[in-house]
């Protein structure tokens, strides 16, 4: 456990990749063997009003998804299914808005559920943001079913927090997701992949 510890504190991680690139179908090939929870950053936000009122059930004062992210969130689903990635059903998502949306239109309503264990760092509220974190923190650790992998959809600082430094934010666009493996209750992050384009890149102001 100690030289595990010491490997994660260690890891580069490498640049975001896709699966077109030899890194990204390395992620791919280790995807069909199951076994991985795979964090998805919400999709694209460009051009939205930044967060405002902070209430997880009203969407207006929210940062919701914007047209392109609709597009991406769709496309991101259907790149699932084309490389034939087996995964582990619900999806689970957090509840502000426009980390659902990209569930929902994604995989469908009926395949997700919305828990307040993957929330915002800034809508934590009451259940306080190290909640929110040990809560990232154990659903990173857990493993999925035999042969399938974890989706979790939700939002970029709490995962780059709950991660320890294994993940910077440049490498950590919307719609990216973070290929996680659980060894030994630990979180050991294997890269980061695009889908899909990001429709926006480099764009990210809020």
């Amino acid at each position: 456990m100690a030289f595990f510890i010491c490997l994660i504190s260690t890891t580069f991680i490498q640049a975001q990749t896709s699966p077109s690139e030899p890194e990204g179908a390395e992620l791919v090939q280790k995807m069909h063997q199951g076994g991985l929870v795979l964090f998805l950053r919400h999709a694209d936000t460009t051009g939205m009003a930044c967060d405002r009122l902070y209430q997880i059930d009203q969407r207006e004062g929210q940062r919701n998804i914007s047209e392109d992210g609709k597009t991406q969130s769709a496309e991101i689903g259907q790149a699932i299914v084309d490389l034939d990635i087996p995964i582990q059903y619900p999806v689970l998502t957090g509840p502000v808005f426009r980390a659902r949306d990209t569930a929902e239109i994604a995989f469908g309503v009926e395949n997700v559920e919305i828990t307040d264990s993957l929330l915002a760092d800034d809508y934590a509220g009451s259940l306080g943001v190290q909640w929110v974190l040990n809560e990232h923190r154990r659903l990173f650790s857990e493993k999925p079913d035999p042969g399938l992998n974890r989706i979790l959809i939700g939002h970029r600082t709490p995962a780059i927090w709950s991660l320890d430094g294994q993940v910077v934010q440049s490498e950590f666009s919307e719609g990216a997701a973070i290929v996680i493996e659980p060894i030994d209750g630990e979180a050991y992050v294997h890269g980061i992949i695009s889908f899909v384009p990001p429709p926006n890149p480099g764009v990210d102001r809020c």
